[in-house]
């Protein structure tokens, strides 16, 4: 009876010792300390019950290979387990990261959280190890771990992970930051310290809804940009690369680089503007294209001037007055200016046919690849071919269907006692959407709808006006140079 006694002494005192020790460990040993003593601990009863034999552990460390490159699983896991950490976990670390909206909430260092799956108990942890390098050089690796019962190996290793990375991928892709990229040159210094492309927030506002352009054409755009993004299957089936070429051609204004902000916003995609005249030779055009990213848009606009890759072919045309010629001789008169400023790239035509088209370009999925030009019969049709260019886009001139999109968006008009006779001069006269907008856009606090509409028709009247006069004057001069040949006699050929 004493030795009962005497236990249930001993057992009353070390509890009460416990209890008044417990609250001063919990507060001045660091947490990262109690963890380790408690996972001691613990491995140390699950050893002495015979609990560890059916438990697994899968380990995934934040970089891979040489220690240069960080795990893409990693992250997505990460990804997945953000939400999941948020809302069950202790402590969680904050970090604010480029390429998202917000910040990232992650389980803390040492840190775990549980998981149900189709029925089946899982927890992830988060651990800080040490790691080395070539040099034999010891620094901190952080690992999230998986564990879970040996009998559901066989669930978690084929459908729970998979599970998991997809759904980390899709979160990333959701609240990433989209980009806009440019290449840097390649005999820039710098280039090599940021890298082949540099980056700014994509936030440019254009959409669909606002684009002025016939609805029917804007729809049949749409839908086809959505088959595209559903397609991957389809693709892989009748073995292409996972890409789609777009020729956005016709004159300038027309909203040719609005169309491809519109698109990238409806796809959420990063885009890419390619400048040719600072790539260095084919090679390091391979390179840049290898380093652009799925879910991107690779734009190479004004695909006529910046480069000579025509294939050579120039034709002799009658030197004319009008406007249209004249932006010719223009677009002509910068086309030499750029070569002799840009001489040192070497960047041809079959180089740039490879690297989009060849089989560099089967080494990432879902990219949409955009030519712009204004002068599409310029470009050597080798480079337009279907299955490069699979899609043509004719940016024209502004129409009435394309004119009440803007007059929405400007004045939020819809109807107006102008409409008719806007209507009949806009199918009479070629002007852009650009010069439309222009004349809606209010030009001080004054400036209602009325007064907008009116200044459009005023130009519209005066650019019939000049159409008019432009072609009066090439009537004339086509009677004029028909009547000298009429009085130049016809050469005769001697026989001899």
């Amino acid at each position: 009876m004493l030795e009962f006694g005497a236990l249930w002494s001993f057992t009353s005192t070390t509890m009460a010792s416990l209890m008044f020790l417990w609250p001063m460990y919990k507060q001045f040993v660091p947490y990262q300390l109690r963890d380790y003593l408690e996972n001691t601990l613990q491995k140390y009863l699950d050893k002495f019950f015979g609990n560890d034999s059916n438990f697994v552990c899968i380990r995934f460390p934040e970089y891979t290979g040489e220690g240069l490159s960080k795990s893409r699983a990693y992250d997505e896991i990460r990804n997945y387990l953000s939400s999941i950490s948020t809302a069950r976990a202790k402590r969680l670390k904050a970090k604010e990261s480029k390429n998202s909206k917000s910040l990232v909430l992650s389980l803390d260092d040492n840190e775990a959280v549980t998981v149900v799956f189709q029925g089946v108990k899982v927890e992830w942890s988060s651990t800080v190890g040490t790691k080395e390098n070539n040099n034999s050089f010891s620094n901190e690796g952080r690992y999230l771990t998986l564990s879970f019962d040996n009998q559901h190996r066989e669930m978690i290793t084929k459908t729970y992970l998979d599970h998991v990375l997809r759904e980390g991928k899709e979160i990333a892709l959701k609240n990433r930051e989209r980009k806009l990229y440019t290449n840097n040159s390649g005999s820039d210094f710098s280039s090599w310290r940021e890298g082949r492309w540099s980056n700014v927030p994509f936030i440019h506002p254009a959409t669909f809804e606002t684009l002025g352009m016939d609805l029917d054409k804007k729809e049949e755009i749409k839908k086809d940009l959505i088959k595209f993004t559903k397609g991957k299957d389809y693709y892989r089936k009748v073995a292409k690369p996972w890409k789609r070429g777009y020729l956005l051609f016709g004159p300038p204004g027309t909203g040719k680089s609005t169309m491809i902000s519109a698109i990238a916003n409806f796809l959420e995609y990063d885009v890419y503007d390619l400048e040719l005249t600072t790539v260095k030779d084919n090679a390091e055009l391979k390179k840049l294209m290898l380093d652009t990213k799925g879910k991107s848009i690779v734009v190479i606009e004004d695909i006529d001037c910046s480069l000579e890759l025509t294939g050579q072919r120039k034709k002799k045309e009658e030197e004319d007055e009008d406007e249209e010629d004249e932006q010719k001789k223009k677009e002509a008169e910068k086309l030499v200016k750029r070569e002799r400023g840009e001489k040192e790239s070497k960047v041809t035509l079959s180089g740039l046919l490879n690297a989009i088209d060849g089989l560099w370009s089967a080494c990432s999925d879902e990219k949409i690849i955009v030519f712009t030009t204004n002068f599409v019969d310029n470009l050597d049709p080798a480079l337009i071919r279907r299955g490069r260019m699979d899609y043509r886009i004719e940016m024209s001139y502004c129409r009435f269907e394309a004119f009440k999109v803007l007059a929405k968006n400007y004045l939020e008009n819809e109807s107006h006692f102008l409409y008719g006779e806007i209507g009949r001069l806009l199918e009479e006269v070629d002007v852009s959407p650009a010069d439309v907008a222009e004349n809606l856009m209010p030009k001080s606090d004054e400036d209602d709808a009325d007064i907008c509409l009116r200044r459009l028709v005023k130009s519209l009247e005066e650019e019939k006006k000049k159409k008019v006069e432009r072609e009066a004057r090439m009537k004339k001069k086509k009677n004029g140079e028909t009547k000298q040949s009429e009085k130049t006699p016809r050469k005769t050929v001697k026989k001899i």
